[in-house]
């Protein structure tokens, strides 16, 4: 199985650099260039499916994804953004306010990081997982594609690779990047990563 695993598009809290997680803000003016773009590039990609997480800023990404192939959007809880509990709807600056401390963590040992409300990275991972096994039971040698989150994309993509949470910033993820990830029986294979080659008259977040 290949996934086209896809950042959802730019918001407007995206660009006021506010934590989202289980919130949403509408996709911004960009962003809907950016899935048209990204739309316009996998048109010729026989795809079997699109998959989304069923927050309204992968939704729509996926949608415009989908339109070309005639396909509906399969949604799956597993693939929602981490809950950012106490911080969401806050800019950056806000929670350096607020949380000094816990925003230090969250930078340094993600994998660690706690504060009122928030989700464990691990259970962000278990449940990723745990979707992602579905899809590789239903769509077996077939390409799909899944829109997600910033944190859940990484989780697939470290878990791919064979790496801990603790490299969660070790990737970088911008809107509507293209990740492609190949799954068999006995290994996985990561074919590209964050390619942006659709965006290159549109600005990117």
């Amino acid at each position: 199985m290949r996934v086209l695993l896809l950042r959802h598009a730019e918001t407007e809290w995206n660009r006021q650099r506010r934590f989202q997680g289980w919130q949403d803000s509408p996709l911004s003016a960009t962003g809907l260039e950016q899935a048209d773009s990204a739309a316009r590039l996998l048109a010729a990609t026989p795809l079997a499916a699109v998959w989304s997480s069923p927050q309204s800023r992968a939704r729509e990404t996926a949608l415009r994804l989908a339109a070309p192939h005639g396909l509906p959007v399969r949604e799956a809880e597993a693939f929602k953004e981490m809950g950012f509990g106490a911080w969401e709807g806050l800019s950056r600056e806000e929670v350096a306010q607020r949380f000094p401390a816990e925003l230090a963590a969250w930078a340094e040992t993600p994998d660690q990081a706690r504060w009122p409300g928030a989700e464990p990275l691990a259970s962000v991972r278990e449940r990723a997982l745990a979707g992602l096994a579905e899809l590789r039971r239903e769509h077996k040698g077939q390409t799909v594609c899944l829109v997600s989150h910033g944190i859940t994309s990484r989780i697939l993509i470290l878990e791919a690779l064979g790496l801990g949470l603790d490299r969660l910033w070790s990737l970088q993820l911008s809107s509507t990047g293209i990740s492609e990830l190949e799954f068999r029986d006995d290994w996985t294979t990561l074919h590209r990563m964050n390619s942006l080659l659709h965006l290159a008259d549109i600005a990117v977040a």
